[in-house]
């Protein structure tokens, strides 16, 4: 079977966003691929973290993998900081890559714009995602739309790394992206991505709201005001964002959508569109609030822990002999 592996952030809730674009395949792809899922705990400290708000994101994360779907009796679920790989093959990857190629990183360029000077973790981030992935010498890594960049620098480092150093040194994996749902825009701003770090909690909507929460942050969407339900990106984005929405979580086709709401507006649409969201994430959230207070969860990822680096060392030990590391 060939190997997937991916990772989320543990920076608050996780959104529908994520759920749609990587987490719904994550649950997939376990059913005839050998999966490794990581909470990339040390991504998040590129930015100030309150400790100990971290550590119940981390174990938040973990549990939302699990009550979505994920089994660890199929994939290896675990948190980055308890595998040393990571961290040691970042340092080996950031001497292996270029300022250059860093710099022109479109999400570094977006978080820098405007400051005088930023942490050098949000440059050299890539790298470490780069490093998450080689370490286990993965073939398929499923990602959102906007990760497409930080797929082709680990890529570029797996290729370049190969011809300096030995061309079996990593494997080079190839991205999965989504073609529907990948990229989930906000809700008040649908020229926008949806994120957990926006300001306005309505924005989003985050796989542990409240149905109240849910059904205000969807009557409150921004739509336009012609009235009519059609899917059109470039001149309707508001409608066209919650019509995708809706057709994943549903399973109905768009253009099914568009003839069922023909005529009636936008207030039966998104009445609709509530029962739809609430359906669909009543049973996430029930089943994370089981898991989150379920000693088991822990075990699940010291286990895990283990898996993963018993596979990372025998990387490791390839790629240190490859660069004459050690003795």
């Amino acid at each position: 079977m060939k190997r997937v592996f991916s990772g989320v952030q543990p920076t608050g809730n996780i959104h529908l966003g994520n759920y749609l674009g990587a987490l719904r395949q994550f649950v997939e792809l376990q059913e005839d691929h050998e999966c490794i899922y990581c909470i990339v705990d040390e991504h998040a400290i590129t930015v100030p973290q309150d400790p100990k708000e971290l550590k119940q994101h981390i174990l938040d994360v973990a549990a939302l993998y699990l009550a979505v779907g994920v089994d660890p009796r199929k994939s290896i679920v675990f948190v980055q900081s308890q595998v040393s790989g990571h961290a040691e093959l970042g340092w080996i990857l950031n001497c292996a890559s270029n300022t250059g190629e860093l710099y022109r990183m479109t999400q570094f360029k977006s978080k820098s714009q405007g400051k005088e000077s930023v942490g050098t973790g949000l440059l050299t981030y890539p790298v470490l995602m780069a490093a998450d992935i080689l370490l286990y010498d993965t073939d398929i890594v499923p990602v959102g739309n906007d990760q497409k960049q930080h797929i082709e620098l680990t890529r570029d480092l797996a290729i370049r790394v190969n011809h300096f150093y030995g061309k079996d040194t990593f494997v080079v994996p190839e991205g999965r992206f989504m073609k529907e749902g990948a990229r989930i825009m906000a809700l008040d701003d649908p020229t926008s991505k949806m994120s957990k770090s926006a300001t306005n909690v309505h924005s989003r909507i985050s796989l542990l709201d409240d149905n109240n929460k849910i059904k205000k942050s969807i009557m409150k969407a921004t739509t336009d005001s012609d009235g009519v339900v059609r899917f059109d990106v470039e001149n309707k984005p508001g409608i066209s964002n919650l019509l995708t929405i809706y057709s994943v979580l549903s399973g109905t086709p768009i253009a099914d959508l568009e003839k069922q709401y023909e005529g009636q507006g936008y207030g039966n649409f998104k009445k609709d569109l509530v029962e739809v969201t609430v359906e669909a994430l009543t049973p996430i959230r029930d089943r994370f609030n089981e898991i989150r207070q379920s000693p088991e969860l822990i075990e699940v990822l010291k286990d895990g822990a283990e898996r993963a680096d018993a596979i990372a060392q025998v990387t490791m030990k390839r790629v240190r002999n490859a660069f004459g590391l050690g003795l």
